[in-house]
């Protein structure tokens, strides 16, 4: 079994794995900056509020940056997929939470969770670009160099505030119960 991709492959071929590739990767930046901008609505004024804000306004603009890029490579854009990962986005939303009318406080670490996922991709596709520019000059080296960049931020932001909420969340602070102390065994153990 061949497990090595093919180099040599014809013109319309590659622009064609093009199209879908790109496609998909604008599909899930929709996705993306639906739910962060859901994400930062609900949670402005909150102590995420200002960060999930600015990375709305990035996952927006590389979101805009991908449209871009798709125009610079002649690439069309597939608006179902766009409209699908739309939809698809607002269909989540209503995933069982164990609460029938609100949100659950859970809903937060799994959106960072989601958020993140996106962030790694978008990381893959310009690190994937970024190595293809030498070959493409539609492709601006320092443009994809600062997206990357961005996205390997985003990354690292999205995994203080994901531990932040866990903690908060699953392991709020709390006195522990007296005899759970290290003094109180000692003290029960003599």
């Amino acid at each position: 079994m061949n497990t090595t991709a093919p180099t040599s492959l014809d013109g319309p071929t590659r622009h064609k794995r093009l199209v879908i590739y790109l496609n998909d990767h604008l599909a899930g930046a929709t996705a993306g900056v639906e739910l962060a901008g859901r994400m930062a609505q609900e949670h402005s004024g909150s102590p995420y509020g200002e960060t999930l804000e600015t990375l709305r306004k990035e996952v927006s603009q590389d979101r805009q940056a991908l449209v871009r890029l798709l125009a610079d490579l002649d690439v069309p854009v597939r608006r179902y997929k766009t409209y699908g990962a739309w939809l698809g986005e607002k269909v989540a939303r209503m995933k069982p939470n164990g609460r029938l009318l609100r949100r659950s406080g859970l809903a937060l670490l799994v959106e960072l969770e989601a958020l993140r996922l996106g962030a790694q991709g978008k990381a893959s596709l310009w690190r994937g670009l970024l190595a293809a520019s030498a070959q493409d000059s539609r492709l601006d080296a320092d443009r994809l160099e600062e997206l990357l960049r961005r996205a390997v931020r985003q990354i690292k932001t999205l995994d203080s505030l994901h531990a932040r909420a866990a903690t908060a969340l699953l392991f709020p602070a709390t006195r522990p119960h007296p005899a759970s102390t290290p003094a109180a065994r000692t003290n029960t153990a003599t």
